[in-house]
């Protein structure tokens, strides 16, 4: 190594520092284990894609230790000063290229020359891609595939024929040609069908129908095998004839059965064997196969055998031989690629296939050019991301600035009156969300939406500062990605975890809430369905017919339903209620003020003290890296969130610098001016200060005496009024007066 590398600290985790290319090339030599991360996915990254797929050698979608270690490898060869890689410029400055890299050098030059630059001493990325897309849009591409649209006049009409005879094969630009492996197999093809058109008036026979009988004859075959098989079984055992007669009793029983009677019929030769082995056309039974033999024997068999009475076996053997021959001719024939061109084969002059082969050799021999192309793209893309990707991967420290954005960072979220700088893709939320479940950080999972209807994808942004009780799914915010476009943005699903420690002590207050007010909601429900149903019961009591008068002896049962009821287990229930406030205010009574207030501090603190000590772990082990992880990236160190990195991802800025505040509420003067407007409802302040009166009067009797004998103790009031006010025995004593000198 030239130099020592220097590692600092990020909020916890210790990375390398390469603030310049050069520190980079020694940077990339350090063992993987202390890289920050090990892989990291294409996708969600804010960097040139065509950086990205030269970077990801293997096509994985994914770029690991090795393929960036070979990348920088790279450009440290070609290049003799990094400057331009310090700077992260998409200008490569020629002087620069090393010896390695002089082919690049020339076809910088001949690009230059072809777009007419003015400096020839530099190239933009701009200029490479505009020159080489000027190349494939001329039809050169280096890879030996030439579209018709490239090719004179006279050799088009044969390659769209070639074309449409092979595979499609395109070229660098996406277009569809012909190449030299194209040219080659044609020739082959070509030969080896002219040699199979030559055995045509040898194998066709039966002239230009000879396939149509042969397919005839395939058609029949099955038929007349098994016959001539029944012949030679009849001609060994002459009693076998009547084997293949039907017994009376099927015939009779399938006589009322259509389908019976078809399925008898069929089981019938197609006529009686003979030993002599021929087929006699005249004693065809008329079976379910009689129209097929008949026309058989009409359109094949007597116009190619001459006899109109019989089919001998040798007969039909022969006509088997030659129909198998020819369906074989003509399977290799339909096999052909060239079939379609059968008659314009002898007519392809050899020149046209020597003048498109010349083309495409011609193409070919661009291809060191066009390569040289593709590798100064790379370079100069290399000398643009290299670096800053590095310091995304390596390490880490553009996550801990407030000026520069990480690569994977997809923007920020305002939401709920805060500013969350951090987010990062989600593919699969179900997965994301079973990793960072298992941490300590609370996430949100927003659902980010183009205003008009384009891209939509989802990232995950962790809430670092604040409070998370005003955060809900459905809440809808505002998305800028790191270019600055505006998407609307939805929260799909919170992971619930304390935001700051004052919430992690408060939060058992909040759910104690929610329960006494679910219960009462409950309480108060069960209440009103209860009332109702009473009330129903009742008026249905009401409106029936009154019962037949009991008898005399017999005393008429309680109702126990009714607003009767009702009203008693009322009555009931409110002595319940006011026995046990009774008992409690019993309680206090006994109680000084400092013993209520250092009770309630107390509960307080035995309730938030547990609780903000849970809460305080879980801030201190908080970890970006799940969010990360959960991405697809591989980490070797966890990315703690400290209270310095967790106050810049969420962020809540101040008023302007120079901005006034106007206390007054501008909705009491438009409230104002409404109550002029409108008819003023009658009010009675007496009767609401008579309550207030009576509410403050009841409190204070209630706690009367531990007030009384908290001011006899401080002596505020006379201890002859202490006598009369306190119980025997409760009167705190009063210090005698000091004697008169």
């Amino acid at each position: 190594m030239t130099r020592p590398l220097v590692y600092r600290r990020y909020g916890g985790s210790l990375q390398v520092s390469i603030p310049s290319f050069e520190v980079l090339v020694d940077a990339v030599k350090i063992p993987e284990t202390q890289w920050l991360a090990t892989a990291c996915p294409l996708e969600g990254l804010q960097c040139d894609p065509r950086f990205l797929a030269f970077v990801d050698t293997d096509g994985n979608k994914r770029i690991r230790v090795h393929e960036l270690r070979a990348a920088v490898e790279y450009a440290a060869k070609m290049l003799k000063s990094y400057q331009g890689a310090d700077t992260a410029s998409d200008v490569l400055v020629l002087d620069t290229l090393s010896e390695a890299g002089t082919k690049l050098r020339d076809v910088a030059g001949i690009l230059l020359e072809t777009l007419k630059a003015g400096d020839r001493t530099r190239i933009t990325l701009e200029q490479v891609r505009t020159s080489e897309k000027a190349l494939l849009e001329a039809g050169q591409n280096g890879d030996g595939i030439v579209a018709p649209a490239f090719l004179p006049e006279p050799l088009r009409a044969l390659a769209v024929k070639l074309m449409a005879c092979f595979p499609e094969v395109k070229n660098r630009a996406g277009q569809a040609g012909v190449d030299l492996p194209m040219l080659q197999r044609f020739r082959e093809e070509r030969s080896a069908l002219l040699t199979h058109l030559a055995e045509k008036g040898f194998v066709l026979v039966w002239g230009e129908r000879s396939v149509e009988h042969a397919r005839r004859i395939q058609e029949i075959r099955p038929l007349l095998d098994t016959y001539y098989l029944q012949c030679r079984l009849v001609a060994a055992q002459p009693e076998a004839v009547s084997s293949f007669k039907l017994e009376p009793g099927r015939v009779q029983g399938a006589l009322g059965d259509t389908q019976a009677l078809a399925r008898v019929v069929s089981e019938l030769p197609v006529a009686p064997p003979e030993p002599g082995g021929a087929l006699r056309w005249s004693r065809l039974y008329r079976g379910q196969a009689f129209e097929r033999l008949e026309a058989f024997r009409k359109d094949v068999a007597v116009p190619l055998t001459g006899d109109l009475a019989t089919l001998a076996d040798s007969a039909w053997r022969e006509l088997l031989t030659k129909a198998d021959a020819i369906l074989a001719w003509q399977a290799r024939l339909e096999a052909s690629p060239l079939r379609g061109l059968v008659d314009a084969l002898a007519g392809i002059p050899e020149s046209e296939l020597e003048a498109l082969e010349a083309a495409c050799r011609a193409d070919l021999a661009l291809k060191d050019k066009l390569d040289a192309v593709d590798e100064l793209e790379r370079l100069i893309l290399y000398q643009r991301w290299l670096l800053t990707f590095a310091n995304n991967f390596i390490s880490m420290p553009d996550l801990y600035q407030t000026k520069r954005r990480a690569l994977m960072e997809k923007g920020t979220l305002i939401l709920g009156g805060r500013r969350y700088r951090l987010s990062v893709l989600v593919t699969n939320r179900a997965a994301h969300a079973a990793l960072t479940s298992q941490g300590t950080t609370c996430t949100l999972y927003v659902q980010v939406v183009a205003k008009e209807g384009g891209e939509s994808y989802e990232v995950a942004v962790p809430a670092t500062r604040g409070r998370s009780d005003g955060l809900a799914v459905g809440k809808r915010g505002v998305f800028y990605d790191v270019e600055g476009r505006e998407y609307d943005a939805v929260v799909t699903q919170i992971i619930r975890q304390p935001v700051s420690l004052w919430e992690a002590m408060t939060m058992p207050f909040g759910r104690i809430g929610k329960f006494i007010s679910s219960k009462i909601e409950g309480m108060a429900a069960a209440g009103e369905k209860t009332l109702d149903e009473s009330l129903e019961k009742g008026y249905a009591q009401g409106t029936q017919t009154a019962p037949a008068a009991p008898a005399p002896g017999a005393p008429a049962a309680a109702p126990v339903a009714g607003p009767g009821g009702f009203i008693a287990a009322t009555g009931i229930a409110f002595a319940a209620v006011g026995s046990s406030l009774a008992f409690i205010v019993s309680q206090v009574r006994s109680l000084t003020v400092f013993d209520v207030i250092s009770a309630a501090m107390i509960l307080a603190a035995a309730v938030m003290l547990p609780s903000g000590l849970l809460g305080w772990l879980k801030l201190r082990k908080r970890n970006l890296a799940l969010l990360l992880e959960g991405s697809g990236w591989a980490l070797n160190d966890r990315l703690m969130l400290t209270r310095d990195l967790a106050a810049i991802i969420t962020r809540r800025p101040r008023l302007p610098k120079n901005a006034k505040v106007d206390r007054t509420d501008v909705l009491q003067s438009v409230l104002a001016t409404a109550r002029e407007d409108d008819e003023e409802e009658p009010r009675s302040p007496g009767m609401w200060l008579l309550i207030g009166l009576v509410i403050v009067f009841v409190v204070l009797w209630q706690f009367r005496e531990p007030l009384i004998r908290e001011a006899c103790k401080r002596q505020w009031m006379a201890g002859a009024a202490c006598d009369s006010l306190m119980t025997p025995g409760s009167s705190p004593s009063v210090p005698p007066a000091p004697p008169a000198p």
